[in-house]
């Protein structure tokens, strides 16, 4: 069953999540129709091969036509015109930047992966459901309403300062009239009569001074006490749910958002500095006694000028964190003289600032790390925000050709930093610019989530964990001496962020057994996870009872084998994975003889091993575990093949494979036919010679079981099938099964 289809069958409320994350920058339309194509292509790796993610576009595009001549003879009218407009779409606004299509349809597939985890979870986690709350999603419906409501109060006070404009005008003629006329015709009745008039207008005008006036403070309010609680709770909301989405939780949408509330508070705001210039203009053509312009104009256009200060620095953030191209999915972790790329853009959209703000990168500037070692950037650091080269027309700018380069400090000042050391010091990247507009010059600044430098891709793994930990923890930004006294962590948050590793890293996340025996292997014992902490050194740094490694090791090698070895099996969910050797026993003892299941070994790092249950003569249950295959020899052989034609050579010589059922009763080729590498051919006979005049030979994983044994032996995989061999086969075994042996 396609992805796809799996997200078709979830509940309303999971696809509802869904329904978010697809727009007009991929339609759901085209994620639909193009479903099985579009699960078959590898976007994550597009998304850092300009010319591999070129190629995809062409084809996706090439699949749209396709469907296009498909509707076409169907007469599907609505159908039609909006595969127009999404081919128009892909046309535009990616041809100069492909790569953006390829990192948004990752992201898309990565996330409906996390929803399904999700969907298998029977509680949702404690993380995610903070980040969904409804009191949040309602205050982002509160703060769009009042900015749109702020706007529109600022053009209504338009009006009313053109109405302002128009009557001092009329005043201004009316009163040069009267101050142009002879002395003796000012005396006569009419004129007076005129005068008062005028001293009603100049009250009319007094008036209407102080009232708008007050509605231009009444606006500066608004935005004030607007910007001041809801929208910089939101900011940091967003910033908050950026950590969790770099560290494997749900992807964090909403600065499109806050993009708009920030650019039409910004226009609002040089709306109202517009209208506080002209009551200056209007203060030099007239002003009395009392004028209330020049008493309140100054205060309120200083007021003005704070809240563009305050809403310009607030509107530079970083909208994609560092991260090495070649390991997408770890941010945060950049390694010396290896290429990063990271992400700024500049909330406040105006046309204005189109290639005039210049932004330039650095390290570790004005701050003080832990550590000895200090860094600079090498490549392109200056570069223009623009609105070109985002799909969605921000204001943004990407580098990526920086590399951090080590700098040379004192001899052996290196040589006493351990490993650990290392992978726990904090740095930090930071972006200045500066604003020209409309006569303000404002100074923006900010900073990138803490990095971790590594020199070693050995060192990525801890360095992983230390970003794990620090953005579970904390939501400070710039915490750089962290790690000086971690904090603990709640187990329950723990647990999830590591179904997160699962479901974003390896496309399926853990279910609450598998978790159990995680929790169970980092406390030895049975806890209560919402009430027990843990901390950072029994997470990364001590060494699990009676092994040589800690438990951030061991995980992170299971992650590393699941992904370059078993992935499709792990997808499927065939890999029961994490459970202990007591409960595996619970679980197959009363099982048909032959049921196996697929765990991860606990001794061995990256290893995977397969339990299966046999009943004795006598009646008595027994289980038999072979060695653990890691992926040294998963490259020789694939794991399915190897549970195909896995045979066990008893006392007596009589290959068999003993794999019937995969746990609970899932017949074997039921579960792993369609991963075998290919299906069984006829093989030739020994006497007909192999190529070269060698005789042909085959692969099979073998384990020998002797009578007194109830564990196989170190098996001898990957032995040569000689004549011999195949004699005894051909004696003992139908020709269906010896084909089954076939690699």
């Amino acid at each position: 069953m396609s992805q796809w289809s799996q997200v078709q069958q979830l509940e309303i409320k999971f696809l509802e999540q869904v329904d978010q994350f697809y727009d007009d920058n991929f339609p759901m339309e085209i994620r639909h129709l193009l479903a099985q194509w579009i699960e078959s292509q590898d976007w994550e790796a597009a998304a850092n091969n300009e010319a591999m993610a070129m190629i995809l576009l062409q084809n996706l595009i090439i699949q749209v036509d396709e469907q296009l001549d498909r509707v076409s003879q169907e007469k599907n009218l609505l159908l039609i015109h909006n595969l127009k407009r999404v081919r128009k779409l892909l046309q535009g606004k990616y041809h100069g930047n492909p790569m953006h299509i390829a990192v948004i349809i990752s992201n898309c597939l990565r996330e409906e992966r996390r929803i399904l985890a999700a969907a298998s979870m029977p509680v949702q986690g404690p993380l995610e459901k903070s980040l969904q709350n409804s009191v949040v999603s309602e205050r982002q419906r509160n703060v769009e309403h009042k900015v749109s409501a702020i706007k529109n109060s600022a053009q209504m006070t338009d009006q009313d300062v053109k109405y302002l404009e128009d009557l001092q005008e009329e005043f201004d003629f009316r009163y040069k009239t009267i101050q142009s006329l002879e002395q003796n015709d000012k005396n006569s009745a009419l004129i007076k009569q005129e005068m008062l008039a005028l001293q009603a207008m100049l009250n009319t005008l007094d008036y209407k001074r102080k009232e708008v006036l007050s509605k231009i403070g009444r606006v500066i309010h608004e935005i004030d006490m607007l910007v001041s609680n809801m929208l910089t709770e939101e900011l940091l909301d967003w910033k908050r749910r950026q950590q969790i989405a770099c560290i494997g939780g749900p992807l964090h949408g909403g600065l499109d958002q806050l993009q708009n509330c920030f650019t039409l508070l910004a226009e609002s705001l040089f709306q109202v500095r517009r209208q506080l210039e002209k009551l200056d203009e209007l203060l030099t053509r007239l002003t009395y006694d009392g004028d209330p312009i020049p008493v309140q104009r100054p205060q309120l256009l200083e007021k003005v000028n704070f809240l563009l200060y305050n809403l310009f620095r607030n509107s530079f953030v970083v909208e994609r964190q560092p991260c090495m191209p070649t390991h997408p999915q770890r941010p945060m972790v950049l390694k010396t003289l290896i290429q990063f790329t990271v992400k700024l853009r500049l909330l406040i959209k105006l046309p204005e600032l189109n290639y005039q703000i210049r932004v330039k990168a650095t390290i570790d500037k004005n701050v003080s790390t832990v550590s000895n070692r200090r860094f600079v950037l090498c490549g392109t650091h200056v570069k223009a925000m623009n609105m070109d080269e985002s799909a969605n027309g921000s204001l943004s700018v990407e580098f990526r050709h920086l590399q951090p380069k080590e700098m040379k400090t004192s001899a052996g000042s290196k040589g006493n930093e351990g490993p650990h050391m290392v992978t726990e010091e904090l740095h930090s990247i930071s972006f200045e610019t500066q604003v020209c507009l409309y006569g303000l010059t404002i100074n923006l600044e900010t900073s990138s989530l803490p990095v971790v430098m590594i020199s070693n891709v050995s060192q990525l793994p801890n360095a992983w964990a230390s970003i794990i930990w620090y953005n579970l923890s904390t939501n400070d930004p710039q915490n750089l001496s962290f790690f000086n006294n971690p904090p603990a962590a709640t187990l329950s948050q723990l647990l999830e962020v590591l179904s997160w590793q699962f479901s974003s890293y390896v496309g399926r996340g853990l279910n609450s057994e598998q978790l159990n025996m995680l929790a169970e292997k980092l406390t030895g014992q049975q806890v209560n996870y919402n009430d027990y902490q843990l901390s950072w050194a029994k997470f990364c740094k001590e060494h699990l009872p009676g092994k040589s490694f800690t438990f951030w090791v061991w995980l992170e090698a299971i992650l590393d084998l699941i992904k370059k070895h078993i992935l499709p099996l792990w997808i499927d969910g065939y890999i029961m994975g994490f459970v202990s050797k007591e409960k595996e026993r619970i679980l197959l003892k009363d099982k048909t003889p032959g049921t196996f299941l697929l765990r991860f070994s606990e001794s061995n790092l990256g290893g995977i091993t397969f339990t299966w249950v046999d009943q004795l003569e006598n009646g008595d249950v027994t289980f038999h575990s072979v060695e653990p295959y890691n992926k040294g020899r998963l490259s020789a052989l694939p794991f399915a093949d190897i549970l195909r034609d896995y045979k066990v050579i008893m006392a007596d010589n009589i290959p068999e494979n003993p794999l019937k059922y995969l746990y609970p009763d899932i017949p074997k080729d039921k579960a792993f036919g369609k991963h075998y590498s290919c299906q069984p051919n006829e093989v030739s006979k020994p006497s007909d010679g192999g190529g070269k005049g060698y005789v042909p030979s085959v692969f099979i994983p073998v384990s020998k079981i002797l009578n007194d044994s109830t564990e196989p032996h170190s098996p001898s995989d990957l032995l040569p099938m000689s004549p011999s061999v195949y004699a005894v086969l051909r004696e003992h075994l139908s020709p269906t099964a010896i084909e089954t042996a076939v690699s």
